[in-house]
Formats: C-alpha cells, sequence, structure tokens
C-alpha cells in the first residue's frame, strides 16, 4: 500500500515539544475499551506507572474532556469514533430502536403500515441449538421496501454514512475489527465491503439458558482474549486466525468488554474459573475507585494492551503506528450510593394515579401491548427514547412527562423544538425519537438485579470517556479542551494522508480533528 508519509514531529508543533525526526504513521490501531471514564485512565495511570496504558500516555496526547457526540449506547459510540459523526448523519440511535420505514421480519412482502423497532442486537444471530454461530440471520432482520422489493436491511444497510474502514481500503488499505457481535456488520459501512477481516465473536448468546460470557468478568475476559489474539495476529500480517494476509493492515483495532462488565455487576457469577464469586463490580466511590472485580477487568485490559505493544515493537511497528486508545461509552453512576432502579419506564407511567386513563400516558404505555404497526417504541436504559404512534400527541406527552417529572425520576424531557436542536426532526427523519428522556443521574430504568450501572444516556458518565492518541515521537501531554470522539475518526485519516473530507458525516457534520496534533490545519 502507498500511502503518503506523515511526519508525526511535524504533527504537535512547539507546543507539544515533539521530536524534530520525522516518524511515518502506517498503521492505526484503534481501541475501545468500552466503559473507560477519562478518570479510570487517570486513576490507573497514577496508580501504575509501569502500564501500557501509562506508557501510552507518557508519549501522547490525553485528551481528558472527551465526550461522546451523542447518547452513549455502543452503536452511536463506536460510529463516532469510525464515522465521524452522530445520529444527525449516521441515523443509529441504538442497537435496539425503531425505524417508521421498515417493516417486521416476519413481513416478507412488506404489506401493510410500516414503523417497527429496529433490532439490530445478540438475537439477530444464526443460533445452533443455544450456541451462536456468529453470523446473522437474514430472516431476523427488520425489511424495507427497495426500489419494489421487500428485502431484509443488514446492519451496514441501516448506516447511512461511510466509515473510515471504507475510505482507507479505497486507497488501497487494508482494514480489520473485531467487536462482540456479528451486528458489527455494520463497520463496513453501506458499500458492506469496508472491512477486510471482521471478526465478531458472539459475547452474549441470547436464547433463555445459553452461556452468558458477561455475567462474570472472569468469562468476559476470555471473549477479550479472543480478540486480543486477533489483534497480535493482524499485526503479524495474518488474517484474525492467523492464515497468511497481505501485510498488517492501514487501521485496524477491537473493542473490549471486562471494563463495562466489570463496572455493571451486581453480584459476578463465579464461573469460568474465575475468584470473584459473589462480589459486586463498579466502584467503592464517587472517587472512582475500582472494586476488585471492576480492577480485576481494567488490568486484563492493560495486560492485552502491554501484549499489542510489545507485538508491534517486535515487528518493528510501533514508531510507525498511531495508537488510540478511547471508548464507545463511559457508565453511570460511578458513586455506588447514586444508583436508583425504579422499574421500566412505560411500567412507572402507568403507575401514575392517571397512567391507565390519561391519554399522554396510553401514548407511551399503549407502544407495549400494540399489535399492529405503527405502534411507536420505547427504548430505556439510563434514558428513555420514545417513538410516538401518533406524532400529533409530542406536545401533550411532554408536558405530562414534565407535571410528573419528580415520579418518574426524570432530569430533562427533550421533545420538538428542543430535539431538533441535538438531532434531525423527528417529522422528516424517520429514526428520530419524538421525545428523549435524561433521568436524574444514577437512574437506570430496570428492575434487574444483575446491573448497578449502565450507559445509553447523555449524562457525564455516561459520555466523559478515555482518549490517548499515542506514538514513540509524541511527548507526554494533556489537553483539557473539551472534545468529541467523533473527531477520532477524521483524525485518523489525516494521519494516513487522507482527506478528512472523504468522511461523509465529517462534510456534514462539520467534525474537525483533535486538536494538539496538526497546529497547521
Amino acid at each position: 500500500m502507498a500511502f503518503k508519509k506523515i511526519a508525526l514531529g511535524m504533527l504537535a508543533g512547539v507546543a507539544l515539544g515533539a521530536n524534530a525526526q520525522a516518524a511515518d504513521v502506517d498503521h492505526v490501531l484503534l481501541i475501545s475499551v468500552d466503559g473507560l471514564h477519562a478518570l479510570d485512565v487517570a486513576n490507573f495511570v497514577e496508580a501504575n506507572p509501569n502500564s501500557a496504558l501509562a506508557e501510552l500516555s507518557r508519549h501522547g496526547i490525553t485528551y481528558s474532556n472527551a465526550h461522546t457526540p451523542a447518547n452513549s449506547d455502543s452503536f452511536p459510540g463506536l460510529l463516532a469514533l469510525v464515522t465521524g459523526g452522530s445520529p444527525i448523519s449516521h441515523g443509529l440511535f441504538y442497537d435496539v430502536s425503531y425505524d417508521r420505514t421498515f417493516f417486521d421480519p416476519t413481513n416478507t412482502n412488506c404489506t401493510g403500515s410500516p414503523g417497527i423497532p429496529m433490532i439490530l442486537d445478540e438475537s439477530i444471530d444464526v443460533y445452533q441449538g443455544l450456541v451462536s454461530q456468529n453470523v446473522i440471520d437474514p430472516a431476523k432482520l427488520p425489511r424495507r421496501l427497495n426500489n419494489g422489493h421487500c428485502e431484509p436491511v443488514f446492519p451496514h444497510q441501516a448506516i447511512r454514512t461511510n466509515t473510515i474502514f471504507e475510505v482507507v481500503k479505497a486507497r488501497g488499505g487494508r482494514t480489520a475489527w473485531a467487536d462482540k457481535h456479528p451486528a458489527y456488520d455494520l463497520v463496513n459501512g453501506p458499500s458492506g465491503q469496508g472491512v477486510d477481516d471482521l471478526y465478531t465473536p458472539e459475547i452474549t448468546n441470547s436464547p433463555a439458558g445459553a452461556f452468558d460470557a458477561t455475567v462474570s468478568v472472569d468469562c468476559t475476559v476470555i471473549n477479550d482474549e479472543l480478540k486480543v489474539k486477533a489483534i497480535i495476529n493482524e499485526i503479524r500480517g495474518l488474517t484474525h486466525d492467523g492464515k497468511p494476509a497481505s501485510g498488517t493492515p492501514a487501521v485496524f483495532g477491537m473493542n473490549f468488554q471486562a471494563v463495562s462488565v466489570g463496572q455493571k455487576l451486581a453480584s459476578d457469577a463465579g464461573i469460568c474459573g474465575g475468584k470473584h464469586t459473589g462480589l459486586a463490580g463498579g466502584y467503592l466511590d464517587g472517587a472512582g475507585t475500582p472494586t476488585a472485580v471492576l480492577a480485576f477487568g481494567l488490568q486484563k485490559t492493560d495486560e492485552a494492551l502491554g501484549d499489542m505493544i510489545a507485538e508491534l515493537k517486535r515487528r518493528g511497528l510501533y514508531e510507525s503506528t498511531l495508537f488510540i486508545v478511547s471508548a464507545k461509552h463511559g457508565q453511570s453512576p460511578i458513586n455506588p450510593k447514586l444508583v436508583n432502579k425504579p422499574g421500566h419506564f412505560t411500567d412507572l407511567v402507568a403507575g401514575l394515579p392517571d397512567g391507565k386513563t390519561n391519554p399522554a400516558a396510553l401514548a407511551i404505555t399503549n407502544t407495549v401491548s400494540c399489535s399492529i404497526p405503527p405502534c411507536g417504541f420505547v427504548q430505556d436504559d439510563d434514558i428513555a427514547l420514545i417513538w410516538l404512534p401518533d406524532q400529533s400527541q409530542t406536545k401533550a406527552v411532554v408536558d405530562y412527562l414534565n407535571t410528573n417529572a419528580k415520579d418518574l425520576s426524570i432530569q430533562e424531557v427533550l421533545g420538538g423544538d428542543e430535539i431538533e436542536l441535538k438531532f434531525n426532526s423527528p417529522l422528516h427523519d424517520s429514526r428520530t425519537p419524538d421525545i428523549i428522556v435524561q433521568p436524574v443521574y444514577g437512574t437506570i430504568y430496570t428492575g434487574s438485579t444483575k446491573k448497578n450501572a449502565e450507559h445509553g444516556g447523555m449524562s457525564f458518565g455516561d459520555t466523559n470517556v478515555g482518549l490517548i492518541v499515542s506514538n514513540p515521537r509524541l511527548k507526554a501531554v494533556t489537553i483539557k479542551t473539551p472534545v468529541l470522539t467523533s473527531q477520532v475518526a477524521p483524525t485518523i485519516l489525516q494521519a494516513l494522508d487522507i482527506e478528512p473530507e472523504k468522511l461523509n458525516s465529517v462534510r456534514v457534520e462539520h467534525t474537525t480533528i483533535l486538536p494538539g496534533l496538526w497546529d497547521n490545519r
């Protein structure tokens, strides 16, 4: 592959005190440590000065005030990193969301009225018994009319913008990515061909009674290690499973889940040979002191990063690789004393004194019992996204929710003009929720006893994530200027001497590269 060479010594200018000797960037390794807060990075590096994260930060830029550009579910979180955009341009708010133009998977003729939940999670896998085969079952996908044909919509077809993988591949670069569900086919982009080597070992088997790695931090580490081995093989110029390939990818990477699971667990199941049976995950206090469960997830993730660094050095690739560590999302709350799990949002609304009679309340609760589309939909975690079957009710529902905000643990209700200040109009975009409810910090709309933290919302704990951009020619600098994780994507292209504007989202949302790297741009 013949990329132009970029001098890293020139990237940061005098402000970074960068080495004047040039360092060519031929590869970018992008890592998402799901759940990793900026606070986690600071605490871990301080406590572990010989760690991989500490090494990366000693010759890299740490952006301590980095945030996801929108709600913090895994889909929009990852797409920010690889498209340079938000749901404004890529069109995905959640892995289970809603589209007013799609039809149910069983509606193979696309007849009747459209409008269904768009389910793109582990449930769309092909299963043999209770075991995922790590491929997508087209019969489980939402459907759409396309030039008169009723067709399934694969995740890569649901995304409305291109990805760094498509852009780099078009310039002759090899690409690779590893993630937690086959649904991460979405990173291929609309072409469906962006990633040469996509590896998606399922972490959460959905049929009842199936093995679920996320019930134990030890099992999650084992799943992460599958992807780490893939990265090591790719550094060696092989495919993820060790077969001959055409060299180390120009852009590649993976996600880690152990930190996210370690933050969530109310009680570790203690399987997979681990020693954490019955221990709670998360933090001991609001200062981000990790429990033993979370500390294990952080340590094993850091060790894996160290293995990647060591392999890059062995192959003589460390100085020509831009190593980026960030996160799709954070997790909230950090302070365990703030956890509040009042139940699912629709149940809370139904439990209000007039919840079974008020038309505004029924507009929400009827989304559960409705069987003939369009039914609307409510997706909740530490946020509630609401798609109404009758959009003319939006103002009445917003007023109703604001009136009952205290009983519903609501901090903010976004609807109407407030939605349009941040996203596309729900009246013109089939994906945009009519209403977004941000609950009081620490509230998770669930009755589950299995988790004490969650992501998906727009709180500080959800959106403030770690971000380090590292190369041996850079000196340690911390930049506290607010940045967005969507700025990572154009920065990756710039590092490979490809115009960031090749990304559609960069053009649409006017996304800039990260500050402090190319001061003359």
